[in-house]
């Protein structure tokens, strides 16, 4: 097996999870492709969509009624006020090394995650800085068509490729872009690339994450999440009829801006 890294998965937090589930039926014209009952543990529910070989996921508190504190992702949803995705999530071919390269780092391990058909470790969000990592392995997931464990069994039956192609990027602001990008290129064992824009792209084999220019002194976050689709104007005006606000050629959902992109 070659050695792969995939950005296969974002995870978005939001107060409550069937408003933001609708909001993606009715913008994107997809169904709910898993809902995983394990994030019960964690106080959470959640709702994944296949955005091509890619996925989306929300995840929310039980019970939005309870205290925000109760959860992490609760908890993420304050500190940030709301404001960038709660995690990007990688799927490689070498979880276990990727962790202990992380852990020579000094960076410290918030979960693990271990089944006889996936292993996967999530760093602590504070060490990473910007938005929590994750890296996994499912045995078959080489294929990206294969099975991936987060995505349930029948993933490919809610996959519609003429309505979202895929996940080409995410976007991470941080007064010190360079900075950011070098250490998460350590953590990632990849050499950032310079833009001419003044940010730093860091390339997976699948996806890429643009990190970009912040005001000083502003929190570092993931803001944007580029999906593929075949007709971005239609998606920014069904968009603003679930009223989500667009702003430019994007709208704001759980926390992110969701840039449609032609694809």
């Amino acid at each position: 097996m070659s050695d792969y890294l995939h950005l296969r998965q974002v995870c978005l937090a939001a107060p409550s999870l069937e408003p933001a589930v609708d909001a993606v039926q009715g913008i994107f014209g997809l169904e709910p492709c898993h809902r995983d009952g394990n994030v019960g543990k964690y106080g959470l529910v959640n709702a994944l969509f296949a955005f091509g070989p890619a996925f989306l996921e929300i995840v929310a508190p039980i019970d939005p009624s309870a205290p925000i504190r109760s959860t992490a992702a609760g908890r993420f949803i304050e500190r940030s006020g709301g404001q960038g995705g709660y995690m990007a999530i990688f799927d490689c071919s070498d979880p276990r090394e990727r962790r202990a390269r992380a852990e020579a780092m000094g960076i410290r391990i918030a979960h693990t995650l271990d089944y006889p058909h996936f292993f996967g470790s999530q760093l602590h969000p504070v060490d990473c800085r910007a938005t929590m990592l994750e890296f996994d392995h499912t045995i078959g997931g080489e294929d990206l068509d294969g099975p991936y464990g987060p995505a349930g069994e029948h993933w490919r039956d809610h996959q519609r490729l003429d309505l979202v192609s895929g996940m080409p990027a995410i976007e991470i602001r941080s007064p010190d872009p360079a900075d950011l990008a070098a250490h998460w290129g350590r953590i990632m064992a990849i050499e950032p690339q310079t833009r001419d824009d003044g940010g730093c792209a860091l390339q997976f084999d699948l996806g890429m994450a643009r990190i970009m220019p912040a005001p000083a002194g502003s929190p570092e976050r993931m803001t944007t999440v580029d999906v593929a689709v075949p007709d971005p104007d239609k998606v920014l005006a069904a968009a603003a009829r679930h009223g989500c606000p667009v702003e430019g050629d994007g709208f704001f959902l759980a926390g992110v801006t969701l840039r449609p992109v032609a694809g």
